[in-house]
């Protein structure tokens, strides 16, 4: 198993690509903890993955609660060899709509955030581990509407190859993982029920030369090999899951002849 005596901290773990995540580090013989919000998706998730499994809840937007969390991970676990900051929210901020309390929450989950998950993880991180951040494409499409959402994600883009420099003399890796759209929950607000659903999906998928979404377990196979010694030598980087959104757009059936 490639994970095998391994621990691991999950932020936003009780669903998506977290909770798919969680699944398959155990799997791999990993033991687990995940934070979320929600107790009742927590409770869901211990229930299905078992002992391996720590759920605590926490909101990321408050440090001293993240704090609390990674160090009763800490304590559970003796140690950490994996983080992946991956809780996030989107959100709706186009130019002249915009109120800056929403702003600065999507900003505030999805970087800032990060930055103090990382920063309370650290000391207890064990030479040779592998911090993972979640990005998303919306770092470079210039989407309408997504403001706060992709500058949020640009800075992870960018804090990610600085955490990679400070932690280096530790022997601790710091790379990115880059969705694309994947199926997740986060649709469910966008397009409510299942008509709504297969609508988006199909005009989305007209836009990805692979013709299709991704699954989060396709981004939980990445994190993987980032989390794993498969990966011992990858420092600084990002890899793109998005179905050639980003590195090959011409492809896409809206542009086939």
């Amino acid at each position: 198993m490639r994970l095998a005596h391994k621990t691991a901290l999950i932020t936003g773990g009780n669903s998506g690509i977290g909770l798919a995540t969680a699944r398959l580090f155990i799997q791999e013989g990993a033991r687990v903890a995940i934070t979320g919000r929600n107790r009742e998706t927590l409770d869901a998730a211990k229930a299905e993955l078992g002992p391996n499994l720590l759920a605590i809840q926490a909101d990321v937007t408050d440090i001293a609660a993240t704090e609390r969390a990674v160090a009763e991970a800490a304590a559970a676990f003796g140690k950490l060899d994996i983080v992946f900051a991956n809780a996030g929210i989107a959100g709706n901020t186009p130019v002249g709509g915009t109120e800056v309390e929403l702003f600065e929450r999507v900003v505030r989950t999805n970087l800032t955030a990060v930055f103090f998950t990382v920063q309370a993880a650290a000391a207890h991180l064990a030479p040779g581990g592998s911090v993972i951040l979640n990005g998303s494409v919306h770092q470079s499409l210039g989407s309408p509407g997504y403001s706060a959402y992709a500058a949020s994600k640009a800075g992870v883009r960018a804090m990610a190859r600085v955490m990679a420099s400070e932690l280096s003399p530790r022997n601790i890796r710091v790379n990115t993982v880059v969705p694309g759209a994947t199926r997740t929950p986060i649709w469910d607000r966008i397009a409510p029920g299942a008509e709504a659903r297969a609508a988006l999906e199909a005009r989305i998928a007209t836009l990805v030369p692979l013709a299709r979404l991704g699954d989060a377990e396709e981004v939980a196979k990445v994190v993987l090999f980032l989390a794993s010694d498969d990966s011992s030598n990858v420092q600084g980087a990002e890899i793109v899951v998005d179905g050639g959104l980003t590195g090959a757009p011409s492809g896409a059936p809206a542009f086939r002849g």
